[in-house]
């Protein structure tokens, strides 16, 4: 068995990445956790936002979810979301207009403040990574 963590990342309508990892880094509905090897099991809602994973190979990549869940048990983690975009395939201009769009809209809703949120993470990934 690998030393590593096994990680899929899983959307609706796709497997987003799958592979080995050393950490993965996401936010939960209690708070931000990090999944290292030998974690205790877990399931945890995850907040829309950001995934933070570094790979065996040394590198870190983000990804950006609208929300959904993590399960750990035995260095296998799986992260489910209905919508997942690495921060490769993020549309910077897209999301700054998105931003724009959702602080428009006012954020006296809940849903608002989470468009707020979701742009304003999928921003960020995109140029820190780029």
């Amino acid at each position: 068995m690998s030393d590593n963590l096994q990680l899929a990342l899983v959307a609706a309508d796709r497997v987003v990445w799958s592979g080995e990892a050393t950490m993965i880094i996401a936010r939960t509905t209690d708070g931000e956790v990090g999944v290292l090897k030998n974690h205790a099991p877990l399931l945890s809602v995850l907040v829309p936002g950001e995934v933070e994973v570094h790979t065996v190979e040394g590198e870190r990549w983000s990804a950006v979810i609208n929300g959904g869940f993590l399960s750990v048990a035995n260095n296998r983690v799986s992260i489910l979301a209905e919508h997942a975009e690495m921060s490769n395939e993020v549309d910077l201009e897209k999301a700054r207009q998105d931003l724009e769009r959702a602080k428009q809209a006012g954020a006296d809703s809940p849903e608002s403040e989470e468009e707020v949120r979701l742009a304003e993470a999928r921003i960020r990934v995109a140029e820190r990574d780029r």
